[in-house]
Protein backbone atom coordinates (compact mmCIF):
# COMPACT_ATOMS: atom_id res chain seq x y z
CA UNK A 1 0.00 0.00 0.00
CA UNK A 2 1.34 3.45 -0.88
CA UNK A 3 1.85 5.67 2.16
CA UNK A 4 -1.06 7.92 3.07
CA UNK A 5 0.24 11.31 2.05
CA UNK A 6 -1.77 13.83 4.06
CA UNK A 7 -3.68 13.60 7.30
CA UNK A 8 -5.44 16.92 6.84
CA UNK A 9 -7.22 16.22 3.56
CA UNK A 10 -8.80 12.82 4.37
CA UNK A 11 -12.20 12.19 5.94
CA UNK A 12 -12.81 9.92 8.94
CA UNK A 13 -14.28 7.28 6.61
CA UNK A 14 -11.17 7.45 4.41
CA UNK A 15 -9.01 6.70 7.42
CA UNK A 16 -11.13 3.67 8.37
CA UNK A 17 -11.08 2.39 4.79
CA UNK A 18 -7.32 2.91 4.61
CA UNK A 19 -6.91 1.06 7.89
CA UNK A 20 -8.88 -1.96 6.65
CA UNK A 21 -6.75 -2.20 3.50
CA UNK A 22 -3.50 -1.65 5.37
CA UNK A 23 -4.26 -4.26 8.05
CA UNK A 24 -5.25 -6.90 5.53
CA UNK A 25 -2.06 -6.29 3.48
CA UNK A 26 0.34 -6.62 6.43
CA UNK A 27 -1.58 -9.52 8.02
CA UNK A 28 -2.65 -8.24 11.44
CA UNK A 29 -5.22 -10.46 13.17
CA UNK A 30 -8.79 -10.34 11.92
CA UNK A 31 -10.29 -9.84 15.36
CA UNK A 32 -8.64 -6.45 15.63
CA UNK A 33 -9.78 -5.55 12.12
CA UNK A 34 -13.38 -6.41 12.94
CA UNK A 35 -13.35 -4.37 16.14
CA UNK A 36 -11.88 -1.24 14.57
CA UNK A 37 -15.12 0.63 13.97
CA UNK A 38 -16.42 -0.39 17.41
CA UNK A 39 -13.22 0.89 19.10
CA UNK A 40 -13.55 4.21 17.33
CA UNK A 41 -17.13 4.58 18.48
CA UNK A 42 -16.51 3.48 22.07
CA UNK A 43 -13.39 5.50 22.79
CA UNK A 44 -11.86 8.65 21.39
CA UNK A 45 -8.57 7.94 23.12
CA UNK A 46 -6.24 5.29 24.48
CA UNK A 47 -7.17 5.39 28.16
CA UNK A 48 -8.31 1.76 27.97
CA UNK A 49 -4.75 0.65 27.20
CA UNK A 50 -3.19 2.39 30.21
CA UNK A 51 -2.41 0.45 33.38
CA UNK A 52 -5.74 0.08 35.25
CA UNK A 53 -4.22 0.93 38.62
CA UNK A 54 -2.83 4.19 37.19
CA UNK A 55 -6.18 5.09 35.66
CA UNK A 56 -7.95 4.41 38.96
CA UNK A 57 -5.46 6.12 41.25
CA UNK A 58 -5.93 9.72 42.24
CA UNK A 59 -3.05 11.86 41.03
CA UNK A 60 -1.07 13.94 43.52
CA UNK A 61 -2.37 17.50 43.81
CA UNK A 62 -0.59 20.09 45.89
CA UNK A 63 -2.62 22.64 47.83
CA UNK A 64 -1.25 25.47 45.71
CA UNK A 65 -2.19 23.76 42.46
CA UNK A 66 -5.75 23.53 43.74
CA UNK A 67 -5.62 27.18 44.85
CA UNK A 68 -4.85 28.38 41.32
CA UNK A 69 -3.00 31.53 40.28
CA UNK A 70 -4.75 34.05 42.51
CA UNK A 71 -2.41 36.95 43.25
CA UNK A 72 -1.35 37.82 46.78
CA UNK A 73 -1.70 34.36 48.30
CA UNK A 74 0.63 33.32 51.13
CA UNK A 75 1.75 29.72 50.65
CA UNK A 76 2.24 27.79 53.88
CA UNK A 77 1.32 24.43 52.39
CA UNK A 78 4.59 22.70 51.43
CA UNK A 79 6.91 23.14 54.44
CA UNK A 80 9.28 25.42 52.50
CA UNK A 81 11.72 27.83 54.11
CA UNK A 82 10.68 31.46 54.43
CA UNK A 83 14.07 32.75 53.25
CA UNK A 84 16.23 32.37 50.16
CA UNK A 85 19.40 30.18 50.31
CA UNK A 86 21.87 32.93 49.34
CA UNK A 87 21.98 36.65 48.65
CA UNK A 88 20.60 37.34 45.18
CA UNK A 89 18.57 34.12 44.94
CA UNK A 90 14.99 34.46 43.74
CA UNK A 91 12.22 31.87 44.14
CA UNK A 92 14.66 29.05 44.97
CA UNK A 93 13.01 28.51 48.35
CA UNK A 94 9.70 27.69 46.68
CA UNK A 95 8.52 24.70 44.67
CA UNK A 96 7.23 25.44 41.21
CA UNK A 97 3.96 23.81 40.19
CA UNK A 98 4.03 20.40 38.52
CA UNK A 99 3.07 22.14 35.28
CA UNK A 100 3.92 25.84 35.81
CA UNK A 101 1.30 28.01 34.14
CA UNK A 102 3.72 30.54 32.69
CA UNK A 103 5.95 27.84 31.23
CA UNK A 104 2.92 25.96 29.89
CA UNK A 105 1.86 29.11 28.10
CA UNK A 106 5.33 29.53 26.54
CA UNK A 107 5.41 25.89 25.38
CA UNK A 108 1.88 26.15 23.98
CA UNK A 109 2.84 29.27 22.00
CA UNK A 110 5.98 27.54 20.71
CA UNK A 111 4.25 24.35 19.59
CA UNK A 112 0.78 25.80 18.87
CA UNK A 113 -1.01 23.32 21.15
CA UNK A 114 -3.45 23.44 24.05
CA UNK A 115 -2.25 23.02 27.63
CA UNK A 116 -4.58 20.02 28.00
CA UNK A 117 -2.39 18.23 25.43
CA UNK A 118 0.93 19.17 27.03
CA UNK A 119 3.10 17.53 29.68
CA UNK A 120 6.34 19.35 30.54
CA UNK A 121 9.09 16.98 31.64
CA UNK A 122 12.77 16.87 32.53
CA UNK A 123 13.90 16.44 28.94
CA UNK A 124 12.27 14.03 26.50
CA UNK A 125 13.83 11.16 28.50
CA UNK A 126 11.40 11.66 31.38
CA UNK A 127 8.49 11.73 28.96
CA UNK A 128 9.61 8.32 27.63
CA UNK A 129 9.80 7.00 31.18
CA UNK A 130 6.34 8.36 32.11
CA UNK A 131 4.73 6.78 29.04
CA UNK A 132 6.20 3.38 29.85
CA UNK A 133 5.26 3.58 33.54
CA UNK A 134 1.77 4.80 32.75
CA UNK A 135 0.87 2.30 30.04
CA UNK A 136 3.03 -0.82 30.45
CA UNK A 137 2.40 -3.48 33.09
CA UNK A 138 5.80 -4.71 34.36
CA UNK A 139 6.46 -8.33 33.41
CA UNK A 140 3.44 -8.48 31.10
CA UNK A 141 3.48 -5.80 28.40
CA UNK A 142 5.98 -4.89 25.69
CA UNK A 143 7.14 -2.00 23.53
CA UNK A 144 8.39 -2.03 19.93
CA UNK A 145 11.46 -0.08 18.84
CA UNK A 146 12.91 0.30 15.34
CA UNK A 147 16.69 -0.11 15.47
CA UNK A 148 19.07 1.44 14.84
CA UNK A 149 17.51 4.02 17.13
CA UNK A 150 17.81 5.98 20.38
CA UNK A 151 18.91 3.71 23.22
CA UNK A 152 16.74 5.28 25.95
CA UNK A 153 13.52 3.67 24.68
CA UNK A 154 14.87 0.21 25.48
CA UNK A 155 16.69 1.41 28.59
CA UNK A 156 13.55 2.89 30.14
CA UNK A 157 11.55 -0.24 29.33
CA UNK A 158 14.12 -2.57 30.85
CA UNK A 159 14.19 -0.50 34.05
CA UNK A 160 10.43 -1.11 34.33
CA UNK A 161 10.66 -4.87 33.50
CA UNK A 162 8.89 -4.28 30.21
CA UNK A 163 9.84 -6.45 27.22
CA UNK A 164 11.53 -4.74 24.28
CA UNK A 165 10.73 -6.03 20.79
CA UNK A 166 12.65 -5.07 17.67
CA UNK A 167 11.30 -4.13 14.23
CA UNK A 168 14.50 -3.13 12.37
CA UNK A 169 14.48 -0.30 9.86
CA UNK A 170 14.85 -1.07 6.18
CA UNK A 171 18.20 -0.94 4.39
CA UNK A 172 17.70 2.76 3.70
CA UNK A 173 16.65 3.36 7.34
CA UNK A 174 12.92 3.70 6.68
CA UNK A 175 10.08 2.18 8.72
CA UNK A 176 9.25 -1.45 7.91
CA UNK A 177 5.47 -1.90 8.53
CA UNK A 178 5.65 -5.66 8.11
CA UNK A 179 8.42 -5.96 10.72
CA UNK A 180 6.43 -3.77 13.12
CA UNK A 181 3.29 -5.84 12.62
CA UNK A 182 5.20 -9.06 13.24
CA UNK A 183 6.73 -7.67 16.43
CA UNK A 184 3.39 -6.57 17.88
CA UNK A 185 0.86 -8.61 19.81
CA UNK A 186 -2.01 -7.91 22.21
CA UNK A 187 0.45 -6.91 24.94
CA UNK A 188 2.15 -4.22 22.84
CA UNK A 189 1.47 -0.81 24.36
CA UNK A 190 3.97 1.55 22.70
CA UNK A 191 5.71 1.77 19.33
CA UNK A 192 8.63 4.22 19.29
CA UNK A 193 9.63 6.09 16.12
CA UNK A 194 12.52 8.57 16.11
CA UNK A 195 12.27 11.22 13.39
CA UNK A 196 14.85 12.48 12.51
CA UNK A 197 16.27 9.19 13.65
CA UNK A 198 19.17 8.94 16.05
CA UNK A 199 21.79 7.81 14.95
CA UNK A 200 21.00 7.75 11.21
CA UNK A 201 19.79 11.35 10.95
CA UNK A 202 16.92 10.82 8.49
CA UNK A 203 13.30 11.96 8.78
CA UNK A 204 10.76 9.15 8.66
CA UNK A 205 8.10 9.24 5.95
CA UNK A 206 5.03 11.03 7.34
CA UNK A 207 2.69 8.79 5.38
CA UNK A 208 4.30 5.69 6.85
CA UNK A 209 3.79 7.08 10.36
CA UNK A 210 0.18 7.92 9.54
CA UNK A 211 -0.38 4.35 8.35
CA UNK A 212 1.20 3.08 11.55
CA UNK A 213 -1.16 5.20 13.66
CA UNK A 214 -4.11 3.75 11.77
CA UNK A 215 -2.86 0.19 12.22
CA UNK A 216 -2.22 0.68 15.95
CA UNK A 217 -5.41 2.59 16.74
CA UNK A 218 -7.03 1.19 19.87
CA UNK A 219 -4.04 -1.09 20.47
CA UNK A 220 -0.85 0.89 21.01
CA UNK A 221 0.48 4.41 21.24
CA UNK A 222 2.72 5.56 18.40
CA UNK A 223 5.38 7.73 20.06
CA UNK A 224 7.21 9.96 17.57
CA UNK A 225 10.39 11.47 19.00
CA UNK A 226 10.95 14.81 17.22
CA UNK A 227 14.00 15.87 19.21
CA UNK A 228 15.83 17.02 16.06
CA UNK A 229 12.89 18.10 13.88
CA UNK A 230 13.88 21.79 13.74
CA UNK A 231 16.95 20.82 11.73
CA UNK A 232 14.89 18.97 9.12
CA UNK A 233 13.91 20.56 5.83
CA UNK A 234 13.16 24.16 5.07
CA UNK A 235 12.10 25.85 8.29
CA UNK A 236 12.25 22.58 10.23
CA UNK A 237 8.79 22.94 11.79
CA UNK A 238 7.17 22.02 8.44
CA UNK A 239 8.02 18.39 9.18
CA UNK A 240 6.45 18.15 12.66
CA UNK A 241 3.54 15.76 13.05
CA UNK A 242 1.91 17.78 15.83
CA UNK A 243 -0.99 18.80 13.51
CA UNK A 244 -1.75 15.08 13.01
CA UNK A 245 -2.80 14.81 16.66
CA UNK A 246 -6.22 16.00 15.51
CA UNK A 247 -6.58 12.80 13.46
CA UNK A 248 -4.92 10.23 15.69
CA UNK A 249 -5.91 9.63 19.33
CA UNK A 250 -2.95 7.26 19.73
CA UNK A 251 -0.22 9.62 18.53
CA UNK A 252 2.27 11.13 20.99
CA UNK A 253 4.93 13.67 19.99
CA UNK A 254 8.09 14.23 22.05
CA UNK A 255 9.91 17.56 21.89
CA UNK A 256 12.80 19.07 23.84
CA UNK A 257 14.81 22.27 24.24
CA UNK A 258 18.01 20.20 24.49
CA UNK A 259 19.16 20.15 20.86
CA UNK A 260 17.63 22.78 18.59
CA UNK A 261 17.37 25.28 21.44
CA UNK A 262 20.89 24.65 22.74
CA UNK A 263 19.63 23.86 26.25
CA UNK A 264 20.76 20.32 27.03
CA UNK A 265 22.04 21.57 30.37
CA UNK A 266 18.64 22.57 31.75
CA UNK A 267 16.80 19.28 30.94
CA UNK A 268 13.44 20.58 29.76
CA UNK A 269 11.18 18.89 27.24
CA UNK A 270 7.61 17.77 26.79
CA UNK A 271 5.12 15.28 25.39
CA UNK A 272 2.17 16.41 23.27
CA UNK A 273 -0.77 14.01 23.15
CA UNK A 274 -4.52 13.59 23.54
CA UNK A 275 -5.86 14.86 26.88
CA UNK A 276 -6.46 11.38 28.30
CA UNK A 277 -2.84 10.38 27.63
CA UNK A 278 -1.68 13.65 29.18
CA UNK A 279 -3.71 12.82 32.29
CA UNK A 280 -2.05 9.42 32.66
CA UNK A 281 1.42 10.89 32.23
CA UNK A 282 0.88 13.57 34.84
CA UNK A 283 -0.28 10.97 37.36
CA UNK A 284 3.09 9.21 37.22
CA UNK A 285 5.12 12.42 36.88
CA UNK A 286 6.88 13.76 39.99
CA UNK A 287 4.91 16.42 41.93
CA UNK A 288 7.49 19.17 41.31
CA UNK A 289 9.57 18.16 38.26
CA UNK A 290 10.49 21.63 36.97
CA UNK A 291 13.13 23.48 39.06
CA UNK A 292 12.72 27.24 39.29
CA UNK A 293 16.06 28.00 37.53
CA UNK A 294 15.04 25.66 34.68
CA UNK A 295 11.71 27.44 34.32
CA UNK A 296 13.40 30.83 34.28
CA UNK A 297 15.93 29.74 31.64
CA UNK A 298 13.27 28.05 29.50
CA UNK A 299 11.07 31.16 29.53
CA UNK A 300 14.01 33.24 28.32
CA UNK A 301 14.85 30.70 25.61
CA UNK A 302 11.26 30.72 24.32
CA UNK A 303 11.00 34.50 24.03
CA UNK A 304 10.24 35.59 20.47
CA UNK A 305 13.51 37.45 19.92
CA UNK A 306 15.58 34.56 21.18
CA UNK A 307 13.59 32.08 19.09
CA UNK A 308 14.54 34.12 16.03
CA UNK A 309 18.18 34.17 17.13
CA UNK A 310 18.18 30.39 17.60
CA UNK A 311 16.57 29.86 14.19
CA UNK A 312 19.46 31.79 12.63
CA UNK A 313 21.94 29.67 14.59
CA UNK A 314 20.26 26.48 13.38
CA UNK A 315 20.52 27.71 9.81
CA UNK A 316 24.28 28.16 10.33
CA UNK A 317 24.52 24.62 11.73
CA UNK A 318 22.70 23.21 8.69
CA UNK A 319 25.10 24.94 6.29
CA UNK A 320 28.09 23.75 8.34
CA UNK A 321 26.65 20.21 8.46
CA UNK A 322 26.40 20.05 4.68
CA UNK A 323 29.96 21.38 4.29
CA UNK A 324 31.24 18.82 6.80
CA UNK A 325 29.47 15.99 4.96
CA UNK A 326 31.39 16.94 1.82
CA UNK A 327 34.69 17.21 3.71
CA UNK A 328 34.22 13.90 5.53
CA UNK A 329 33.65 12.14 2.21
CA UNK A 330 37.27 12.88 1.31
CA UNK A 331 38.76 11.49 4.56
CA UNK A 332 40.78 8.31 4.31
CA UNK A 333 39.05 5.39 6.00
CA UNK A 334 35.51 6.77 5.56
CA UNK A 335 33.44 4.73 3.12
CA UNK A 336 30.40 6.97 3.03
CA UNK A 337 28.50 9.66 4.90
CA UNK A 338 24.74 9.27 5.15
CA UNK A 339 22.54 12.31 4.40
CA UNK A 340 21.27 13.99 7.55
CA UNK A 341 18.23 16.00 8.63
CA UNK A 342 19.68 16.53 12.12
CA UNK A 343 22.62 18.29 13.77
CA UNK A 344 24.80 15.20 13.44
CA UNK A 345 25.95 12.84 10.72
CA UNK A 346 26.52 9.10 10.62
CA UNK A 347 29.58 7.86 8.73
CA UNK A 348 30.46 4.35 7.65
CA UNK A 349 34.14 3.61 8.20
CA UNK A 350 36.55 0.81 7.38
CA UNK A 351 37.31 0.67 11.11
CA UNK A 352 35.03 2.69 13.40
CA UNK A 353 37.20 2.25 16.48
CA UNK A 354 40.30 3.40 14.60
CA UNK A 355 38.46 6.47 13.29
CA UNK A 356 37.34 7.37 16.83
CA UNK A 357 40.91 6.90 18.04
CA UNK A 358 42.29 9.23 15.33
CA UNK A 359 39.84 11.88 16.44
CA UNK A 360 40.65 11.30 20.12
CA UNK A 361 44.36 11.80 19.48
CA UNK A 362 43.43 15.23 18.16
CA UNK A 363 41.41 15.95 21.31
CA UNK A 364 37.96 15.20 19.81
CA UNK A 365 35.51 12.61 21.19
CA UNK A 366 33.14 10.84 18.77
CA UNK A 367 30.45 8.20 19.29
CA UNK A 368 31.06 4.70 17.93
CA UNK A 369 27.68 3.34 16.79
CA UNK A 370 28.87 -0.03 15.48
CA UNK A 371 26.83 -1.82 18.16
CA UNK A 372 23.63 -0.56 16.53
CA UNK A 373 21.65 -2.92 14.28
CA UNK A 374 22.21 -2.53 10.55
CA UNK A 375 24.81 0.25 10.47
CA UNK A 376 28.02 -1.81 10.28
CA UNK A 377 31.21 0.02 11.21
CA UNK A 378 29.67 3.43 11.93
CA UNK A 379 30.51 6.59 13.85
CA UNK A 380 28.13 9.41 14.80
CA UNK A 381 29.56 12.93 14.64
CA UNK A 382 27.81 15.95 16.17
CA UNK A 383 28.04 19.22 14.27
CA UNK A 384 29.90 21.62 16.55
CA UNK A 385 31.24 25.12 16.02
CA UNK A 386 33.29 26.02 12.94
CA UNK A 387 36.43 25.84 15.06
CA UNK A 388 35.49 22.43 16.51
CA UNK A 389 34.75 20.97 13.08
CA UNK A 390 38.04 22.32 11.71
CA UNK A 391 39.82 20.64 14.59
CA UNK A 392 38.04 17.33 13.92
CA UNK A 393 38.84 17.37 10.20
CA UNK A 394 42.47 18.19 10.90
CA UNK A 395 42.68 15.29 13.36
CA UNK A 396 41.11 12.85 10.90
CA UNK A 397 43.51 14.01 8.17
CA UNK A 398 46.45 13.47 10.49
CA UNK A 399 47.40 17.14 10.48
CA UNK A 400 49.20 18.70 13.43
CA UNK A 401 46.96 21.10 15.29
CA UNK A 402 47.32 23.06 18.48
CA UNK A 403 45.41 21.71 21.43
CA UNK A 404 42.77 23.77 23.20
CA UNK A 405 45.21 24.29 26.06
CA UNK A 406 47.80 25.83 23.69
CA UNK A 407 45.34 28.09 21.92
CA UNK A 408 44.99 31.51 23.46
CA UNK A 409 41.23 31.54 23.77
CA UNK A 410 38.84 32.64 26.45
CA UNK A 411 35.10 33.02 27.01
CA UNK A 412 33.27 35.48 29.22
CA UNK A 413 29.60 35.50 30.17
CA UNK A 414 28.58 38.73 31.85
CA UNK A 415 25.04 39.23 33.18
CA UNK A 416 23.65 42.25 34.99
CA UNK A 417 20.17 43.65 35.45
CA UNK A 418 20.81 45.76 32.33
CA UNK A 419 22.71 43.48 29.95
CA UNK A 420 23.45 39.83 29.18
CA UNK A 421 26.67 39.35 27.19
CA UNK A 422 28.56 36.37 25.83
CA UNK A 423 32.07 36.85 24.40
CA UNK A 424 34.52 34.31 23.00
CA UNK A 425 37.94 35.20 21.57
CA UNK A 426 40.72 33.14 20.05
CA UNK A 427 43.88 35.17 19.57
CA UNK A 428 45.46 32.46 17.41
CA UNK A 429 42.73 32.32 14.73
CA UNK A 430 41.80 35.02 12.24
CA UNK A 431 38.12 34.11 12.26
CA UNK A 432 35.26 33.69 12.39
CA UNK A 433 34.00 37.07 13.54
CA UNK A 434 30.36 37.36 14.61
CA UNK A 435 29.05 40.37 16.53
CA UNK A 436 25.51 41.29 17.55
CA UNK A 437 25.07 44.04 20.13
CA UNK A 438 21.85 45.46 18.72
CA UNK A 439 23.74 48.66 17.83
CA UNK A 440 24.68 48.51 14.15
CA UNK A 441 27.58 50.95 14.00
CA UNK A 442 29.05 49.56 17.22
CA UNK A 443 28.96 46.07 15.69
CA UNK A 444 30.89 47.51 12.74
CA UNK A 445 33.51 49.06 15.03
CA UNK A 446 34.05 45.92 17.12
CA UNK A 447 34.38 44.02 13.86
CA UNK A 448 37.18 46.46 12.93
CA UNK A 449 39.04 45.64 16.15
CA UNK A 450 38.89 41.88 15.59
CA UNK A 451 39.63 42.11 11.87
CA UNK A 452 42.65 44.39 12.20
CA UNK A 453 43.95 42.67 15.33
CA UNK A 454 43.63 39.34 13.51
CA UNK A 455 41.69 37.26 16.04
CA UNK A 456 38.41 35.31 16.15
CA UNK A 457 35.58 37.00 18.02
CA UNK A 458 32.03 36.01 18.81
CA UNK A 459 30.08 38.59 20.81
CA UNK A 460 26.36 38.68 21.55
CA UNK A 461 24.53 41.14 23.75
CA UNK A 462 20.94 41.50 24.93
CA UNK A 463 20.68 44.93 26.54
CA UNK A 464 18.16 47.54 27.63
CA UNK A 465 18.32 49.43 24.32
CA UNK A 466 14.77 50.63 24.85
CA UNK A 467 16.23 52.87 27.56
CA UNK A 468 19.63 53.86 26.15
CA UNK A 469 22.60 52.23 24.36
CA UNK A 470 25.00 53.26 27.13
CA UNK A 471 24.86 50.05 29.18
CA UNK A 472 25.25 47.75 26.18
CA UNK A 473 28.18 49.70 24.73
CA UNK A 474 30.12 49.93 27.98
CA UNK A 475 29.40 46.39 29.18
CA UNK A 476 30.40 44.87 25.83
CA UNK A 477 33.73 46.68 26.05
CA UNK A 478 34.21 45.43 29.63
CA UNK A 479 33.48 41.83 28.63
CA UNK A 480 35.69 42.03 25.52
CA UNK A 481 38.57 43.43 27.56
CA UNK A 482 38.21 40.64 30.11
CA UNK A 483 38.13 38.01 27.35
CA UNK A 484 41.30 39.37 25.70
CA UNK A 485 43.04 39.54 29.07
CA UNK A 486 42.03 35.95 29.82
CA UNK A 487 43.21 34.70 26.41
CA UNK A 488 46.63 36.33 26.86
CA UNK A 489 47.38 34.06 29.82
CA UNK A 490 50.82 34.79 31.27
CA UNK A 491 51.73 36.83 28.13
CA UNK A 492 54.90 34.89 27.36
CA UNK A 493 56.25 35.59 23.89
CA UNK A 494 53.91 38.50 23.05
CA UNK A 495 55.06 41.72 21.39
CA UNK A 496 53.51 43.66 24.28
CA UNK A 497 53.63 47.05 22.49
CA UNK A 498 51.69 48.39 19.50
CA UNK A 499 51.59 51.61 17.49
CA UNK A 500 49.52 53.20 14.59
CA UNK A 501 47.22 55.05 11.80
CA UNK A 502 45.85 57.57 9.29
CA UNK A 503 42.40 57.33 7.65
CA UNK A 504 41.71 59.84 4.87
CA UNK A 505 41.77 63.32 6.43
CA UNK A 506 41.60 61.81 9.94
CA UNK A 507 44.81 61.06 11.78
CA UNK A 508 44.96 58.81 14.83
CA UNK A 509 47.90 57.86 16.94
CA UNK A 510 47.60 54.80 19.13
CA UNK A 511 50.16 53.58 21.63
CA UNK A 512 49.44 50.37 23.54
CA UNK A 513 51.30 48.54 26.28
CA UNK A 514 49.92 45.28 27.67
CA UNK A 515 51.71 46.03 30.89
CA UNK A 516 49.26 44.68 33.46
CA UNK A 517 48.62 48.25 34.63
CA UNK A 518 45.67 50.39 33.58
CA UNK A 519 45.92 53.91 32.18
CA UNK A 520 43.97 55.65 29.43
CA UNK A 521 44.74 58.93 27.70
CA UNK A 522 42.07 59.65 25.09
CA UNK A 523 42.04 62.89 23.07
CA UNK A 524 39.25 63.49 20.57
CA UNK A 525 36.96 66.38 19.59
CA UNK A 526 34.24 64.79 17.51
CA UNK A 527 32.33 67.33 15.36
CA UNK A 528 29.01 65.45 15.62
CA UNK A 529 27.17 63.82 18.54
CA UNK A 530 26.37 60.57 16.70
CA UNK A 531 27.81 58.27 14.06
CA UNK A 532 25.01 56.04 12.88
CA UNK A 533 23.40 54.75 16.08
CA UNK A 534 26.59 55.10 18.17
CA UNK A 535 26.84 58.15 20.48
CA UNK A 536 30.28 59.69 20.04
CA UNK A 537 30.57 60.48 23.74
CA UNK A 538 30.63 56.70 24.32
CA UNK A 539 33.78 56.12 22.25
CA UNK A 540 36.03 57.19 25.11
CA UNK A 541 34.04 54.93 27.46
CA UNK A 542 34.68 51.98 25.14
CA UNK A 543 38.44 52.41 25.20
CA UNK A 544 38.49 53.11 28.93
CA UNK A 545 36.59 49.87 29.57
CA UNK A 546 38.85 47.94 27.20
CA UNK A 547 42.06 49.31 28.70
CA UNK A 548 40.92 48.81 32.28
CA UNK A 549 39.82 45.22 31.76
CA UNK A 550 42.78 44.29 29.56
CA UNK A 551 45.00 45.92 32.21
CA UNK A 552 46.78 47.98 29.58
CA UNK A 553 48.26 51.43 29.06
CA UNK A 554 46.44 52.98 26.12
CA UNK A 555 46.99 56.38 24.48
CA UNK A 556 44.72 57.46 21.61
CA UNK A 557 44.64 60.86 19.94
CA UNK A 558 42.57 61.59 16.84
CA UNK A 559 42.02 64.67 14.68
CA UNK A 560 39.95 65.20 11.55
CA UNK A 561 36.82 66.69 9.99
CA UNK A 562 34.60 63.69 9.23
CA UNK A 563 33.20 62.20 12.40
CA UNK A 564 32.69 58.78 10.84
CA UNK A 565 36.32 58.67 9.72
CA UNK A 566 37.59 59.81 13.11
CA UNK A 567 35.68 57.18 15.07
CA UNK A 568 36.50 54.38 12.66
CA UNK A 569 40.19 55.40 12.65
CA UNK A 570 40.24 55.01 16.45
CA UNK A 571 38.90 51.45 16.30
CA UNK A 572 41.05 50.42 13.33
CA UNK A 573 44.12 51.97 14.88
CA UNK A 574 43.48 50.21 18.17
CA UNK A 575 43.02 46.93 16.29
CA UNK A 576 46.33 47.36 14.45
CA UNK A 577 48.17 48.27 17.65
CA UNK A 578 46.64 45.29 19.39
CA UNK A 579 47.72 43.04 16.50
CA UNK A 580 51.36 43.97 17.12
CA UNK A 581 51.02 43.66 20.89
CA UNK A 582 49.42 40.20 21.01
CA UNK A 583 51.58 38.64 18.29
CA UNK A 584 53.48 35.73 19.78
CA UNK A 585 57.11 35.04 18.90
CA UNK A 586 58.87 32.56 21.16
CA UNK A 587 58.26 32.12 24.88
CA UNK A 588 60.21 34.94 26.52
CA UNK A 589 58.50 37.13 29.07
CA UNK A 590 58.60 40.67 27.59
CA UNK A 591 59.58 42.29 30.87
CA UNK A 592 62.79 42.55 32.90
CA UNK A 593 60.63 41.90 35.98
CA UNK A 594 59.85 38.41 34.76
CA UNK A 595 56.10 38.96 34.93
CA UNK A 596 53.38 41.19 33.48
Amino acid sequence: MAPIQSSSCLSRKCWIDAEQTYLSQIGLNKMHTAKTAQIRTASTGMIGRARPEIVQMKGYSSARSLAGDEAGLVYLDANECAYEPFVGARNLARYSAQQPTELQRAFCDWLDVSSRNLTITRGADEAIDCLIRGFCEPGADNIVICPPTFAMYAQSAMLQSVEVRHAPLTADFGLDPTAIAMAMDEATKLVFVCSPNNPTGNVMNAGAIANLCVACDGRALVVVDETYIEYAGEGGEAGSLIPALEQFANLVILRTLSKSHAAAGIRCGCAVAAADITGVMQKVLAPYPVPQPVMSAALTILETGNQQRLAAKRAEVIVRRDDVITALGEIEGIIRVWPSDANFVLVEALDAAALCQRAREGGVVLRNQSHQHGVGEAVRISIGSAEEMARLLAALRGETIASAEQNRQHEIVRKTSETAISVAVNLDRAGPISIDTGIGFYDHMLDQIAKHAGFALTLECEGDLEIDPHHSIEDCAIALGQAIRGALGDKRGIGRYGFCLPMDEALVTVALDLSGRFHLDFKADFPQPMVGDLPCDMVGHVFRSLAENMQANLHIAVTGENCHHMVEACFKGFGRALRQAIRQDGSEMPSTKGTL
